[in-house]
């Protein structure tokens, strides 16, 4: 959809009661109407950000797509935490106080969806390890031997074992993860054991942790600020709403994105059309659970496109194995090169943008915390 298909959309602000009860008289006039243009101003950043995430749809769920969602987040978090110090003389007080604890206490449960999605990183990797095996041993330079066929038909098979989804493993035990936590000092050295899956003796998660229950839990009652609490915060309770509609929307796309523990995606999410980002965010997520609804995807580990793409890859890699005999043809021999080409090309797409995205992952934890931190210490 068209940029401008939302911009007819906007609609009217729940500021605008604000504006309709609140006196103006003329010793408060001119700082109110720039609390009230500090407000607006962030609504439209906020809109204008998905505007651009929608535009690059053909992208969507791509490491570098979600990178982008991850920045975008990271511009509403330092908007937001501007208006929260701004005003924080408004924080001690009825309604304000309620709904911003509320805030914070919803974004203590984002930072262990960011430490599950570092946990799925690693997992990615454990995959790459594995399709850098099979191209290893089917390097196109040299000629295809039978030995070279077993080893990469192995690492073809854990691979795909590896990344069936853990509810649909007929083993029933969850992955084990590494202690990948972003809070603490984590310890190095792990042990890779067969079927792609990787354990530690210490967890970023718990073994009973849910990604679904968590989403959820983020999700638990939030609904639009009524329209006292609107008047009484001077228009404050907007911006806490949007932040926290935001917070739980990118949540939800990277569970969506990265393997973790009990994926889940049935949460209720619904924004009002009278806010000035609900058209674009309501966009993505529709589209997204489109995604999730794919008969190829129905069952995936994880709706990240470079997902997709090694898992295709692969599968059509270890269908062309099997029906290979000896001694080899000089057509299936080609067809092999060219096959390991294509999941170089997917490989080197992993390598190159894990790395950042693990960082950006890092960053809007950090961020989270650092906003909350401060947030307290002006309180006290």
């Amino acid at each position: 959809m068209p940029a401008t298909d939302f911009q007819g959309t906007f609609g009217r602000s729940l500021l605008s009661f604000r504006r309709d009860q609140v006196d103006s008289n003329t010793a408060t006039a001119g700082s109110s109407h720039n609390m009230e243009a500090e407000l607006d101003s962030f609504q439209r950043q906020v809109a204008e950000k998905f505007i651009d995430l929608n535009a690059s749809g053909d992208q969507l769920l791509s490491l570098e797509w979600i990178g982008n969602l991850l920045d975008s987040f990271l511009c509403c978090q330092e908007e937001f935490r501007a208006i929260v110090f701004n005003h924080r003389s408004q924080i001690y007080t009825s309604p304000m106080n309620r709904l911003i604890s509320d805030y914070f206490e919803r974004s203590i449960k984002a930072l262990d969806v960011c430490n599950a999605i570092r946990d799925g990183v690693e997992q990615i990797r454990q995959w790459q390890k594995l399709s850098d095996i099979v191209i290893s041993a089917l390097d196109s330079r040299r000629a295809v031997g039978e030995g070279q066929l077993r080893r990469a038909k192995k690492a073809l098979v854990d691979l795909a074992i590896g990344m069936l989804d853990e509810k649909d493993s007929s083993s029933g035990t969850s992955l084990a993860h590494r202690n990948r936590s972003f809070g603490r000092v984590r310890e190095s050295h792990h042990h890779h054991r067969s079927m792609g899956h990787f354990r530690s003796l210490s967890w970023s998660v718990s073994r009973s942790w849910s990604a679904s229950k968590q989403l959820q839990a983020l999700a638990s009652n939030l609904t639009t600020p009524r329209q006292n609490d609107v008047v009484a915060s001077n228009g404050l309770a907007v911006p806490v709403y949007t932040m926290t509609s935001v917070l739980l929307f990118v949540m939800w796309v990277l569970v969506a994105a990265i393997p973790c523990q009990d994926r889940g995606l049935q949460v209720n999410f619904f924004v009002p059309r009278q806010f000035q980002w609900a058209a674009p965010v309501m966009s993505l997520h529709d589209k997204i659970v489109e995604e999730s609804k794919r008969r190829d995807r129905k069952n995936c580990c994880g709706l990240l496109r470079e997902i997709g793409r090694i898992e295709k890859s692969s599968r059509v890699m270890n269908e062309l194995i099997d029906s290979i005999h000896f001694p080899i043809s000089e057509e299936k021999e080609i067809e092999v090169k060219q096959r390991v080409e294509e999941l170089v090309e997917v490989h080197e797409a992993l390598k190159n943008g894990l790395d950042p995205f693990e960082r950006k992952v890092r960053e809007v934890f950090h961020r989270i915390v650092r906003s909350r931190t401060e947030s307290l210490d002006s309180l006290c």
